[in-house]
Order: structure tokens, then C-alpha cells, then sequence
């Protein structure tokens, strides 16, 4: 199977049985998406939509957050991980919307990582969710996922991946593919026990179908044993 082949089955599998993805994320601006998913990084997104209903009605606009203590803040995020570095970035990335950017969320990479605690994959959800750009935010479900089922090979940093799901994913769906895989990662294609079982995916899929071969090896091989055996006997 191709690199072309496999992408043009996965995407009218994922079309047929997840025709809308969205962002498990809950969020009323591009404002909160962005404070949602800073908290998301390490965490769960269950976790963060429990803390996000009081942080947003805190906090509604950046300059609101921007005048904020540190301990103030820190009281609606601490159950979620690494709380402290999460209110420094919090609160430095709503002083920077307000001072430089008028209030406004920048619509561009380049400038949404100046603020802080936002990388490369959180710019990137910004983009496909507020703006639904052909951005492909690499996390660790879309980073294995694509590795195991083939659509990268061997890929060895989320830039690589990126770059390759750009490539192969046509434009105008690469925002929703970044559902589609996150989301498959998340559910069935987990990290310790993916559930192949219960996968649509797997007549495309190279880690199975390669599992598949050794385990039909190892099966023949074990009845030539056992044929050997009953000779010498």
C-alpha cells in the first residue's frame, strides 16, 4: 500500500464515522481557548474544562487576568499540573495581549508564540480551531498515531510529523484531521493497549498488519514444530 493509498482510506474512513470533530476543550472565546488549552499541556482536558467555568467568569477579558495576582489566579488552576509555572504563563500572556495586541488574539504563528506558555502545538490549535486554518498541531496522540498506522514513517520529532500530515492531508481538511487523529489517539489507538478490536482503521494500518504477519509466522512456525516433533516420535 502507498503512502497515498493509505491516507485516502483513512481520511474516507474518518469521514464517514467522525464527519465533525471539535475540540473536547470548553471555551466562549478565542481568549478562554487559549488560557484552556496553556492548562491543557501535561494535563487532562476533563480536568481543565472542571477548573475553566470559574476561571473564565474571574477573568473574561486579558486585561482583567493582566492586573491579576499570582495567588489569585492560582486558586481556580492549583489541581491541575504544574500550577505555578501555568499562572506565571497565564498572566504574562494576558499582560502581552493587552499591551501589544490591543486585546485582540493574533491570527498568525509568529505571533502567538511571543506569548508565553504557548509552543508550536498551541499556536497550532489556535489556528485550526478559532481560525480553521491548515494547521496540524502535533501532540502525543497525533505523534503516535501517525507513526503506528503509517501516515509518517519512523518520524522522529512533532515538527517531522507535522510537515508529512501537511503534505499528504488535502488543505481544506488538515483542522479536522487534527481532531480525527487526537481523538482516535485518545480513545482507541491508546498509547499502552490500543483497542484494534474495536479500530475501523486497520486494513490501513501498518503496526497491524505487520503485528498480523509475525503472529501468522509465528503460527506456522509452531505447527512445523509440533509436525517435526510427531515424526521423531
Amino acid at each position: 500500500m502507498t503512502k497515498k493509498e493509505r491516507f485516502a482510506g483513512i481520511i474516507e474512513w474518518f469521514s464517514e464515522t467522525m464527519p465533525s470533530p471539535t475540540t473536547e476543550l470548553e471555551y466562549d472565546s478565542p481568549f478562554h481557548l487559549l488560557l484552556a488549552v496553556i492548562l491543557s499541556a501535561q494535563c487532562t482536558d476533563k480536568r481543565v474544562n472542571m477548573v475553566t467555568p470559574a476561571l473564565f467568569e474571574a477573568f473574561p477579558t486579558p486585561a482583567t487576568l493582566a492586573e491579576a495576582s499570582e495567588e489569585h489566579v492560582h486558586s481556580f488552576i492549583k489541581s491541575v499540573t504544574f500550577p505555578n509555572n501555568k499562572t506565571k504563563h497565564l498572566i504574562r500572556a494576558a499582560k502581552i495581549l493587552t499591551e501589544e495586541f490591543g486585546g485582540e488574539m493574533p491570527s498568525d504563528i509568529d505571533n502567538l508564540m511571543k506569548l508565553p506558555g504557548v509552543g508550536r502545538k498551541t499556536a497550532n490549535v489556535m489556528l485550526a480551531v478559532v481560525w480553521n486554518k491548515a494547521a496540524m498541531a502535533v501532540d502525543t496522540h497525533v505523534f503516535r498515531v501517525s507513526n503506528r498506522i503509517g501516515l509518517t514513517t519512523n518520524s522522529k520529532t512533532p515538527l517531522a510529523t507535522e510537515k508529512t500530515l501537511i503534505k499528504y492531508f488535502p488543505e481544506e481538511i488538515v483542522s479536522t484531521a487534527h481532531h480525527w487523529l487526537i481523538l482516535h489517539g485518545r480513545y482507541i489507538c491508546k498509547s499502552r493497549n490500543p483497542d484494534c478490536e474495536n479500530c475501523g482503521l486497520t486494513k490501513y494500518c501498518k503496526t497491524f498488519s505487520t503485528q498480523k504477519s509475525k503472529d501468522t509466522r509465528k503460527k506456522s512456525n509452531s505447527i512445523k514444530r509440533t509436525k517435526r516433533e510427531n515424526k521423531k516420535e
